[in-house]
């Protein structure tokens, strides 16, 4: 009977239990539709509040009761501590917080999580140096001790706070940082009052910049801290870690622009202990270092570790020690900063020890910070030794006023400080190769010592540099002597003496020289060298749109050359070069000046100037200035474009330098200036042209010069062949005033006098030589000729014996000048005059036999 009854009572409490799980069911989905939160919402929201003791705005309320009991909160959002700023500290549109059990059963109801998805969070820094977490972690933990004594109807604790896929903003006060986390999943639990405990992850974005969020690398922290009276004295313990961070990016995150640095970059930092004594040990991984435009061959890397003891009121530090192995060798750094004294400054102790750094680290790190240097340039040796910086503090005394002065003051001591830096790094088998040098550049024993200070800089800045100097054989008759200066700022090099034009041409373009490949049409004598070279680690960078930024680089000095010789491509000859200076004044313009030549039989001077860089290429074009001697124009021809007739030197160079053909001229602009030009029977005295190099020939600007007793002036352009089958063309414009008569007549053959022979012409014509020229030539004269007569032949006509003026238009064509409208004025007669001048030399004027007719006005 006893075994019949057993199993009914089994059966009746399992169905007992399925009833109650099944009124279970039935309450979860019919109950919370039933139940209208709305007017619990705002209890709901004191909750919270209470929770987070910061005022909170909900929008709407819902009931959740699986997994577990909770809230739904819509638009949710807590706001800031007004010393902090008016935007909320915090912000979601879903928010959902989870009920204490064990305080409900007791009828006190509590939150126990709030979880927020695709939230936002501000951190605010104030003025003051306080965070708006530490007001409200102080407020938290205030609460949550007063809760712990006011029994279980005392105020609630903080519940644990978690968010996914949101964004943490920093703010400066009032101003919003650019810097932000995306994609953070973060948590805060207060374990017990007062003992917190954070965790965060996320991805560092710049908001003013587009980057790549995956190259920015992933940033991890877990934190334990404990409430103090200040967040300065809470004990606390973190562990923060930046994985996988590309340098490019990372500049630009840090920097605002590409330094042009690429890498892996990892970082790990750990710190025990208080604000006010805090012991950091550090970690930075650094995985093939190098340049955008560079891949070495091997990639630098370092494995830097770091410690330390901080302290935040004094902003001190101790025990500084950091080592990192380097190529074959390793770097150790040791230092203190301690404690300023009242009216002082912090005066830091550092010490660097190298042990055989090979010295293509340095290269590699300049490479970092510049992007001028050859990708194929190597340097060898190694670097021992060390270094160390202690500045001291001394008391001095200002000189006081004589004691019967009634102004007499006793001074107050002030501290003048002293930066000493001692010690020495010796660099062993330095040697550069590559990038065109034809022999390396060899230092076997180098010494880089502490440097005394500078007449023109502050001793606080010049006593901290190293200085060494070394010797190297340059091809010269004495070898060149290098003085190196480097400081934290940047660097220093002087070089003089004196170096074959070969390797003074390697090191022109080994110091990235400004228009360098002009030396390389050079040959002759070594040059005398004497050059300054100074600059910054890291160059100037240009403002998009705005002005040229000062240059980075300053290079002064000259370069002289004597017996040397240059031929460039587009010149028929070569040019001797008996001495030439060229001046550098750091603004990054070159100067040569002055240069004496010859060009076969042509002897001169020159000045050429090689502007910086600028915005507008047409206004920083070489300019240049040229005096000549006395010049005949068959010499100057001969000279430049070789001999006259078709298929000889001529016909070949001007196929050369046609538009679609290279070499080309050098586009240019300057003067040419020379005594006097023999353009056949006629001299042109002091003759000046500005001229500017085209693309497919040349334009003369402006022309003058002493023709006949009087002046020529006018412009003209030169057009070359742009094909083999074409000729080069001239075109040509001018005007004269006041030709002596007398030397005009002369020129034709005749015996004159007149006051003045003025007029103005054009005229086109092309080909290679005279006979081409005289037979293409075509234009138009004009002259007047005031109260003359003229002496010649018995051809003469009567009206020319003596005249008021005569005037004349006249045209070129068919190898002759014939006048069109010729008249001669004598009192109130004019009469016509009809006449031809062949253009050859000497040129002689032909009138017609036929008998000339009067013309009464």
């Amino acid at each position: 009977m006893t075994e019949e009854i057993e199993p009914r009572k089994r059966n009746h409490k399992r169905l007992w239990l399925a009833l109650a799980a099944l009124l279970a069911l039935l309450a979860i989905l019919i109950v919370p539709p039933l139940v209208s939160v709305s007017r619990y919402k705002s209890r709901i929201t004191q909750l919270v509040s209470n929770s987070l003791g910061r005022p909170v705005r909900i929008a709407s309320v819902e009931v959740r009761l699986l997994p577990r009991p909770g809230f739904v909160l819509n638009d949710l959002a807590v706001e800031e501590d007004p010393a902090f700023g008016a935007e909320p500290i915090f912000h979601a549109n879903t928010v959902t917080a989870s009920i204490r059990l064990l305080p409900l059963w007791r009828g006190r109801l509590e939150i126990g999580t709030i979880s927020a998805d695709e939230a936002s969070l501000n951190l605010v820094r104030a003025a003051s140096g306080l965070w708006n977490l530490d007001a409200l972690l102080r407020s938290a933990t205030a609460r949550a001790q007063a809760a712990k004594g006011a029994g279980p109807r005392g105020l609630v604790t903080l519940p644990y706070l978690e968010a996914k896929n949101s964004r943490i903003n920093i703010k400066n006060g009032a101003e919003k940082l650019p810097f932000s986390l995306l994609n953070a999943k973060m948590s805060l639990d207060q374990q017990r009052p007062g003992d917190w405990r954070v965790q965060l992850r996320g991805e560092p974005v710049r908001t003013d910049l587009s980057l790549e969020q995956a190259d920015t690398g992933t940033v991890r922290l877990e934190a334990n801290l404990r409430q103090a009276a200040e967040l300065r004295q809470a004990p606390v313990h973190i562990d923060l870690e930046w994985r996988e961070a590309q340098l490019g990016q990372l500049t630009r995150l840090i920097l605002g622009s590409d330094a042009g640095w690429r890498g892996d970059l990892t970082g790990e930092l750990h710190l025990d202990g208080t604000a006010e004594a805090a012991n950091i040990k550090a970690q930075l991984r650094a995985t093939d270092v190098h340049r955008a435009e560079f891949a070495p061959a091997a990639p630098m890397d370092f494995d830097a570790n770091c410690s330390l003891v901080a302290h935040y009121s004094t902003h001190a530090i101790d025990n500084l020690s950091c080592e990192s192995p380097l190529g074959a060798g390793h770097i150790r750094l040791t230092g203190s900063l301690p404690a300023a004294l009242p009216g002082q400054r912090a005066l830091p102790r550092i010490s660097v020890a190298l042990d055989r750094i090979p010295v293509a680290a340095g290269l590699d790190a300049l490479r970092t910070v510049r992007s001028g240097l050859a990708p194929d340039l190597v340097a060898a040796g190694s670097v021992s030794g060390s270094l160390t910086y202690a500045p001291v503090a001394e008391e001095s005394v200002a000189p006081q006023r004589p004691a019967h002065s009634s102004h007499a003051r006793l001074a107050k001591p002030h501290l003048a400080v002293q930066t000493p830096l001692t010690g020495g790094l010796a660099v062993q088998g330095f040697e550069l190769s590559g990038d065109g040098l034809s022999a390396p550049i060899s230092v076997p024993n180098l010494l880089l010592q502490p440097a005394p200070a500078l007449a023109n800089q502050p001793a606080a800045d010049s006593s901290q540099a190293l200085a060494a100097t070394a010797t190297i054989s340059a091809g010269g008759s004495g070898p060149l002597t290098i003085s190196t200066r480097l400081s934290r700022a940047g660097y220093q090099v002087t070089v003089h003496g004196q170096a074959s034009i070969v390797r003074a041409r390697e090191l022109a373009h080994l110091a990235g020289l400004a228009h360098a490949s002009a030396l390389d049409a050079l040959a002759g004598d070594p040059v005398s060298v004497d050059l300054t070279a100074e600059g910054p680690w890291m160059p100037a960078e240009r403002i998009p749109f705005g002005a040229l930024p000062p240059p980075s680089d300053n290079l002064t000095g000259t370069v002289t050359l004597r017996n040397a010789n240059w031929k460039a491509d587009y010149l028929v000859n070569r040019v001797d070069i008996s001495q030439a200076t060229l001046q550098l004044d750091g603004a990054g313009e070159l100067r040569w000046e002055p240069i004496t030549f010859s060009y076969g039989p042509i002897r001169g001077t020159a000045n050429l100037t090689l502007p910086a860089a600028c915005v507008e290429p047409q206004s920083c074009l070489p300019t240049f200035e040229l005096q000549l001697g006395a010049v005949d124009a068959r010499v100057l021809q001969a000279a430049f474009l070789g001999a006259r007739q078709r298929g000889t030197l001529l016909s070949t160079l001007l196929n050369r330098i046609r538009p679609t053909a290279a070499p080309a001229w050098p586009q240019l602009e300057g003067t040419v200036k020379a005594e006097s030009l023999i353009l056949g029977p006629v001299t042109l005295h002091a003759p000046v042209a500005t001229v500017r190099t085209l693309a497919d020939g040349a334009e003369i600007t402006a022309f003058d010069a002493g023709l006949l007793g009087g002046r020529v002036h006018g412009n003209g352009t030169l057009h070359t062949p742009a094909t083999a089958k074409d000729k080069p063309s001239y075109a040509l414009n001018g005007q004269f005033e006041k030709l002596h008569p007398q030397a005009v007549g002369q020129l034709l053959g005749w015996r004159s006098t007149g006051r003045s022979f003025d007029g103005k012409g054009t005229l086109v014509l092309s080909g290679y030589t005279g006979d081409d020229l005289a037979a293409s030539a075509k234009g138009a004269l004009h002259f007047e000729w005031q109260r003359g007569s003229i002496h010649a032949g018995a051809n003469l006509p009567p009206a020319l014996v003596r005249f008021d003026g005569w005037m004349a238009d006249t045209e070129i064509a068919n190898g002759a000048l014939t006048l069109k409208e010729s008249q001669a004025r004598r009192s109130a007669v004019t009469t016509p005059v009809q006449a031809s001048i062949p253009l050859s030399i000497p040129p002689k004027i032909v009138f017609p036999a036929s008998k000339q007719a009067s013309v009464k006005r």
